[in-house]
């Protein structure tokens, strides 16, 4: 009589057990981070790491559209401001030099990259891209403002106030006309013009209309004395980014006032908002690095 092959078979997992793995697993694959939706962008000098946020679409899309058309500037452009809106912005960079290989000279595309290298805090590499922007279309308002940013956060005041005054009367809308209002009466004030500055104020060449809430329309109240520090901050006031710029607006201004103490105690409010991609908390960082140095 033949024998019959013994078979050793595994336990059986029960059905909790079975039910309790799936759900581990499940919770494991939903906690996961997506590397290229929350890749690492900049690790601070106290060693804090700044990741992307999550892509929910619009890199995607047009993503889409820029393959369909690979040469299209505009499109690239576009690819690299929605990867920039999830502070995508290593991959704005890539993108950006993607385009750049094909037309190195574009200046919109130098703009651009200059733009996000200050955001993950390549100065170096920013200077280069504006400069050479700049030595290509002296006139581009996006080129003037950044060149303005960069040369106030490396603390050359003098060189930001010619920047901004250039950009002031190129702003394409009442935001970005408030914007370098704002820089500008900064830059002249930390240049030692603040008589200048204030008379420029005067002179109200940010009356034209802007989004409601807008932060350097905040901060111009406060650099004309229609509100305190105190008052400046609205209940609407929640986003890491707007603290973050209210805060260090609030900063240049006690600083510039002789508050050195209140000053950096506003700096600090600004870093630890947690808005690390807004240029007053890249700005902030800065002057927290040169009050330490002293």
């Amino acid at each position: 009589m033949a024998l019959t092959p013994l078979v050793v078979r595994p336990p059986l997992l029960s059905c909790t057990r079975l039910l309790r793995a799936v759900s581990a697993l499940l919770v494991f694959v939903a906690s996961a981070p997506d590397a290229a939706a929350q890749s690492m962008q900049y690790t601070s000098p106290s060693g804090v790491v700044y990741r992307a946020l999550p892509e929910t679409g619009p890199v995607a899309r047009t993503q889409a559209a820029l393959a369909a058309d690979p040469r299209n500037v505009q499109r690239r452009i576009h690819v690299a401001v929605a990867q920039s809106g999830v502070r995508q912005f290593r991959e704005a960079i890539a993108t950006l030099s993607d385009g750049l290989s094909m037309t190195p000279d574009d200046v919109m595309l130098l703009r651009w990259r200059g733009h996000r290298y200050i955001s993950v805090r390549e100065f170096a590499l920013a200077r280069a891209d504006l400069t050479r922007g700049y030595a290509l279309d002296s006139t581009n308002y996006g080129i003037l403002f950044h060149l303005g940013v960069l040369h106030f956060a490396e603390g050359r005041f003098t060189d930001a106030v010619t920047m901004f005054m250039r950009a002031q009367p190129l702003a394409p809308d009442g935001g970005e006309r408030a914007g370098s209002t704002d820089w500008l009466w900064m830059s002249l004030a930390r240049a030692g013009r603040m008589q200048d500055g204030n008379a420029m104020l005067a002179r109200r060449p940010d009356s034209l209309p802007t989004p409601p809430g807008y932060a350097y329309v905040s901060r111009l109240r406060l650099y004309r004395g229609e509100v305190t520090p105190a008052t400046l901050f609205t209940p609407a006031d929640t986003a890491d980014t707007q603290v973050a710029t209210l805060n260090y607006g609030v900063g240049n201004w006690l600083l510039v006032r002789g508050d050195s103490a209140g000053a950096r105690a506003a700096f600090e409010r600004s870093v630890a908002s947690g808005g690390w991609a807004g240029f007053g908390f890249i700005v902030s960082e800065m002057e927290l690095q040169r009050m330490r140095a002293r």
